[in-house]
């Protein structure tokens, strides 16, 4: 299994979106200031965990999230509790 979770700072508000195939070990990096980009920003808290078959789908969908680049976006997935993303399939066509 893997993971794409948001994390929100304690301090300044702020989301991280990320991925995982080890939940517990990153939630532990992170809090301990091992991530570069989330070091400033602790203490972190969990706000979101969604679960993927393979770790490219959740890649995937992190990328696509990171690539909106708006709060507002992150606060309505988090609002819902759920991440509503179609995957992409090697095997599919682009339209």
């Amino acid at each position: 299994m893997a993971y794409v979770y948001i994390l929100k700072s304690h301090r300044s508000g702020s989301y991280y979106v990320g991925s995982t195939s080890d939940m517990e070990r990153r939630l532990r990096e992170h809090q301990n200031g091992e991530g570069y980009t989330t070091r400033k920003f602790l203490p972190f808290s969990l706000i979101l965990a969604h679960e993927y078959d393979t770790i490219q789908d959740a890649r995937q969908v992190e990328h696509k999230i990171k690539k909106m680049k708006r709060k507002d976006y992150i606060d309505k997935i988090v609002k819902d509790g759920c991440i509503k993303f179609k995957l992409r399939r090697p095997d599919q066509k682009s339209n």
